[in-house]
C-alpha cells in the first residue's frame, strides 16, 4: 500500500516526517532513517487502527502572502 510523507527540515537538526492519512509524525537524523522510522510508526499505527485508501494522495504546494 503506499502512503503519503511529508518532511521538513527540524530546527534542531535532521527532519520530521509525517503521514498526512494517518497522522502520524515520526523524525530522524536524515531521510532515509526520517523515512523509515514513518514506515514503521504507520505500520504499527494500521494495526491498531485498519484504514480502507481509495487512490494516491494529490501533493502540492501555494504561495500566500507574509506580512512582516
Amino acid at each position: 500500500m503506499q502512503v503519503t510523507a511529508v518532511l521538513n527540515p527540524a530546527e534542531e537538526g535532521g527532519y520530521v516526517a509525517l503521514n498526512p492519512e494517518t497522522g502520524t509524525v515520526s523524525q530522524g537524523d536524515t531521510i532515509e532513517e526520517a523515512l523509515a522510522n514513518l514506515r514503521e510508526a504507520v505500520e504499527l499505527y494500521l494495526e491498531e487502527f485498519p484504514m480502507t485508501f481509495h487512490g494516491a494522495a494529490l501533493v502540492t504546494s501555494f504561495d500566500v502572502a507574509v506580512h512582516a
